[in-house]
C-alpha cells in the first residue's frame, strides 16, 4: 500500500524530472541546437577553429545569469594577414540565440578587445563566430552554466528605468595610460520574458537593437542586437585615443533614437 509520504515523494520527483532532463541535455557536447542555428545564420559556409583569430572568455558558472561577463579578444594580425572585421555572439539555448553582431569600423593590425554583459537562460554553449575581411569564419566556444537570465526581474524600478532610458555615459582610460574606454546606455532592455510582480503579466520586450560608436567621423564599431544584452548595456573596448570627440548613436525596439556626444576625455560635449 502506498503511503502519503511515498506519493508525495513520487510527485516531487515527477516535477523535478523535466529540469533534470534539461540539465542532462544541455551539455558542452550537445550540438542539436547549433546544427539548426548554424544553418540559419551561416548557411553552408565552412567554419574553422578560432586559433589566432578570436579568443572568447566567459565564466564556466555565472554568478548572475542576467549579467554574464563576456570578453572577446581579436589578436594582433601582421601586415597582409586576413583580419577579423565582425563577430556574431550566439547563446545556443537562449529564446533568441543571436545576442549581437559586432562590426568593427577602423581595422588595424593591432589587437582589439571588447567586453559586454549578456543574459543566459539555460545551461548553454556560448559561441563567438568571427568573420575576416576575406569572408572566412572562425569560431570559439565556451559552455556556461547559468539559468533564468532572460526571465530574471529587472534590477530597477520600472518608472525610474523608463525615465532614464537613453541616457549615456562614456569613460576614457587614456589619461591613465590605457587606450581603453567604456560606454553605457541606460535602458531596461526588457526581454519580453519578465513578469510584472503587480499585474502578473509579462512586460513587453523593449530593448536596444542597434548601437554605433564613432570617434570624430570614424566608426569604431557598430552592433545589431537581440534580447540577450543585459539591462543598461555596457561595453568596454580598446581604441586609439586621439583627442577627437566620441559620438554614440543607439536605437531601441520601439524605434526611438538616442544620441550622446563626449569629448575625448569623457566629458559631455
Amino acid at each position: 500500500m502506498l503511503t502519503k509520504r511515498t506519493l508525495l515523494r513520487a510527485a516531487v520527483l515527477a516535477l523535478a524530472t523535466p529540469t533534470a532532463l534539461r540539465a542532462e541535455i544541455n551539455t558542452p557536447e550537445n550540438e542539436d541546437s547549433w546544427k539548426s542555428l548554424r544553418k540559419q545564420f551561416f548557411g553552408d559556409r565552412p567554419i574553422s577553429a578560432a586559433d589566432g583569430f578570436i579568443v572568447l572568455n566567459a565564466p564556466v558558472r555565472a554568478e548572475d545569469a542576467a549579467l554574464v561577463p563576456i570578453d572577446l579578444l581579436f589578436p594582433a594580425r601582421g601586415a597582409g594577414d586576413d583580419r577579423v572585421k565582425a563577430v556574431t555572439l550566439i547563446v545556443d539555448e537562449n529564446p533568441m540565440p543571436m545576442v549581437t553582431t559586432l562590426q568593427r569600423g577602423r581595422i588595424d593590425d593591432g589587437p582589439f578587445a571588447f567586453s559586454l554583459r549578456i543574459r543566459v537562460n539555460s545551461y548553454s554553449n556560448v559561441r563567438a563566430i568571427a568573420e575576416t575581411e576575406s569572408g572566412a569564419l572562425h569560431m570559439a566556444r565556451v559552455f556556461v552554466k547559468a539559468a533564468g537570465g532572460c526571465s530574471a526581474p529587472a534590477g530597477k524600478d520600472p518608472e525610474e528605468a523608463r525615465a532614464a532610458a537613453g541616457k549615456m555615459r562614456f569613460r576614457s582610460f587614456a589619461a591613465t595610460g590605457r587606450d581603453e574606454a567604456q560606454v553605457q546606455i541606460r535602458h531596461p532592455n526588457y526581454s519580453g520574458m519578465q513578469m510584472d510582480q503587480e499585474t502578473r503579466l509579462y512586460t513587453p520586450a523593449w530593448y536596444v537593437v542597434a548601437v554605433k560608436v564613432l570617434q570624430g567621423d570614424d566608426l569604431l564599431f557598430s552592433m545589431e542586437n537581440g534580447i540577450s544584452l543585459s539591462e543598461d548595456p555596457t561595453f568596454r573596448f580598446t581604441y586609439r585615443a586621439n583627442g577627437a570627440p566620441i559620438r554614440i548613436e543607439a536605437r531601441d525596439s520601439r524605434g526611438t533614437d538616442f544620441t550622446g556626444a563626449f569629448s575625448g576625455n569623457g566629458d559631455p560635449a
